[in-house]
C-alpha cells in the first residue's frame, strides 16, 4: 500500500497522540492560551470556508472529487484545509502551554510537514489525473499553500453548503479541539500535576 494513502486514510486520527501528550505536559498560561485560542479559531474559521465551499466531500477516507472545487477559499488557496489543521494544532500547543512549548511545536511542525507533504502529493497527483488539464490550470494560478490575496475566477458557478451542513458536517474538528481544550482547563482546574 502507498503509505500516501494510509497517510489520508488516518489523517483523522494522527493528532490524537499529540492532544494526549500536550494535555499531559500541559501547564496553563493565560497569554499563550490566549493566543491559541485564538490561533485556533482562526483556523477553524478557514476550515469551515472550506468545507461550506466543497461540501461534505472533505470527510471522505477516498482520495478523489467528482468536481474541482476553485471557488470560494480554494480560489486563494488550493490546500485550506491544512492551513487551518496546521494553525489549529499550533493552536493546541500554545494553549497547553508549559515548559516543553517549543519542542511540542517543533514536533507539530515536523507532523505537518511529514503527513501533510505526503498527502497533497497525493492528492495533487490524483486531481491531475481525473481533472487533466482544468487542474494544471488551476494549479497555475492558485497556489498550493500560501494564499493569494484576490481570487482566482475560474469560471465556474459556486456552491456553497447551508450552515445547517455546514456545522452537521464540521462538527468532529469543533468537538476534538473543545475536548481538548476542556481537558486542559480541567487538568489545570484540578492542579493535576503527573
Amino acid at each position: 500500500m502507498d503509505i500516501r494513502r494510509l497517510f489520508f486514510k488516518i489523517r483523522g486520527y494522527t493528532p490524537i497522540p499529540l492532544m494526549l501528550v500536550l494535555i499531559y505536559q500541559s501547564d496553563m498560561n493565560f497569554k499563550l492560551a490566549l493566543i491559541g485560542a485564538i490561533l485556533a479559531l482562526v483556523g477553524e474559521y478557514i476550515r469551515l470556508n472550506g468545507v461550506r465551499a466543497a461540501g461534505g466531500r472533505t470527510r471522505t477516507r477516498n482520495v478523489g472529487a467528482k468536481e474541482l472545487c476553485t471557488w470560494g477559499i480554494f480560489a486563494h488557496t488550493r490546500n485550506p484545509l491544512y492551513i487551518g489543521n496546521a494553525l489549529i494544532y499550533i493552536g493546541m500547543v500554545f494553549f497547553a502551554g508549559g515548559r516543553w512549548l517549543l519542542p511540542l511545536m517543533l514536533l507539530v511542525f515536523i507532523y505537518i510537514l511529514f503527513q501533510y507533504g505526503l498527502i497533497i502529493s497525493l492528492e495533487e497527483e490524483t486531481l491531475t489525473n481525473i481533472f487533466g488539464a482544468e487542474y494544471a490550470k488551476y494549479k497555475a494560478n492558485v497556489p498550493r499553500l500560501w494564499p493569494r490575496l484576490k481570487p482566482w475566477n475560474s469560471g465556474v458557478q459556486p456552491k456553497f453548503l447551508s450552515n445547517r451542513k455546514l456545522l452537521r458536517t464540521e462538527r468532529s474538528t469543533l468537538s476534538v479541539f473543545v475536548i481538548f481544550a476542556l481537558a486542559v482547563i480541567l487538568k489545570e482546574w484540578l492542579n493535576v500535576r503527573w
